[in-house]
């Protein structure tokens, strides 16, 4: 019996196995608005196999934006556009997910194949970035964002509710926020971007607040029967490892009281000069603890890219669903291909009736 391609089951979603489908920015939309590429990846993608497909980062606020060609959900056009994508991972027996974030001092970028760099202020398409201090990320994203006034938190705030609420009535059942990767909410909780002295910064109770209250304020709308899930960086790997997991570990635990249902773990990205430990896995170690410690179910991806590895991660407990990444790109069938690679058993139960018929019959004659 294989545990990667066992049930699960979180509030009232149950996903047919511990496959899912992590964000990945496509970079193709424009003025926030999905369009047919949008609808044809994810259509692919959620007939692929996996129980859970998330759509990538969709911007809250048209600055919260990584780039010009990154998704919104800040209005009812895009809301109306992102449920087709919804209904088209569902029809194809996935979990429709999403993950809805704001980049902060990461915004206003150019797509990874035209720089991936900050656009020149001086270029109509650039905007003006915010954070919560006035600390560029630097590297290739030099720009000293504005630091965020008290009322710029209350709308960001405001923001995150509202595009939550049009996650739900576009039918996602799944929502995951973006508090990871060195944007806006991961930069509140960095000491390396936080330098606040007022309630949003300083000690950890601070430094926690922004990512706290917007969970809180999130957590009225989204409906109790659905999970609300975060992807969060829980170590920046910058010397002080042990100091940020433990911080990281509490905040979580106190996600937990506030409704949070499940973590996506992952690396803080808060510095260009992280020393991340690339290699095989390397994050599930971590995230075992965090399950541990926090006591909520834990997902992760980074290099987890066979069956073999996927299936150790869940089997050894360390996960309890595993996001298949870039391999998903180059094979939105490859869920379907472990199940063989595995030896689970009628291993066509992954693919949608239609396919697994023709399939099967090609089987047969062959």
């Amino acid at each position: 019996m294989s545990a990667l391609f066992s049930p699960f089951k979180l509030k009232s979603v149950i996903l047919k196995n511990r496959i899912a489908v992590p964000p990945m920015c496509q970079y193709s939309a424009t003025d926030g608005l999905a369009n047919d590429w949008h609808l044809g990846h994810y259509a692919s993608l959620g007939r692929g196999g996996a129980g859970l497909v998330i759509v990538e980062a969709t911007g809250v606020a048209p600055e919260g934006r990584i780039s010009p060609a990154c998704l919104g959900l800040w209005n009812d056009d895009q809301a109306a556009g992102l449920a087709q994508v919804a209904a088209a991972i569902k029809a194809g027996g996935a979990v429709p997910g999403i993950q809805i974030g704001h980049a902060g001092r990461k915004a206003s970028a150019n797509v990874p194949w035209e720089g991936d760099d900050h656009i020149p202020e001086s270029d109509p398409r650039a905007w003006e970035t915010i954070s919560p201090s006035p600390v560029a990320f630097g590297a290739n994203l030099p720009r000293v964002p504005r630091e965020m006034t008290l009322a710029d938190i209350e709308r960001v705030k405001a923001d995150f509710v509202a595009a939550a609420r049009r996650a739900r009535e576009a039918g996602f059942e799944w929502l995951e926020l973006h508090f990871a990767h060195g944007y806006l909410a991961q930069s509140f909780f960095s000491p390396h971007a936080n330098k606040r002295t007022d309630a949003y910064g300083g000690d950890f109770a601070g430094r926690g607040r922004f990512l706290l209250e917007t969970l809180s304020a999130v957590r009225e709308v989204w409906p109790e029967n659905l999970p609300l899930t975060a992807r969060f960086g829980v170590i920046e790997y910058d010397g002080s490892d042990e100091e940020t997991l433990a911080e990281s570990i509490e905040l979580i635990r106190q996600f937990r009281a506030r409704g949070l249902d499940f973590v996506n773990v992952s690396v803080n990205f808060s510095t260009p000069d992280a020393n991340v430990p690339w290699g095989p896995a390397f994050l599930s170690p971590v995230a075992a603890r965090v399950k541990r410690e926090a006591k909520l179910p834990v997902a992760s991806s980074w290099n987890i890219d066979t069956p073999a590895l996927a299936e150790h991660t869940v089997a050894t407990g360390q996960l309890d669903v595993v996001m298949i990444g870039r391999v998903h790109l180059a094979n939105p069938y490859w869920t379907h291909e472990a199940a063989h690679a595995l030896h689970v058993d009628r291993p066509d139960w992954v693919l949608p009736a239609p396919y697994a018929h023709w399939l099967e019959r090609y089987k047969r004659n062959a």
